[in-house]
């Protein structure tokens, strides 16, 4: 696969993360699910960072 395809494949999972986090564990806690969602997102961007952008 090609490093857009990877990409594209690595957003969609951290889409489907956020969304089945705030959906299973937040669904009515506001500031509990932007919380999560922002410590899910650096998540996904340190390890992008630390192993794609080696390719």
């Amino acid at each position: 696969m090609n490093k857009n395809a990877i990409t594209v494949v690595y957003v969609l999972a951290m889409v489907a993360t956020v969304v089945a986090v705030d959906i299973l564990f937040f669904r009515h806690r506001f500031w509990g699910r932007l919380i999560a969602n922002i410590i899910i997102v650096l998540v996904y961007v340190v390890l992008y960072v630390a192993f794609m952008m080696r390719r």
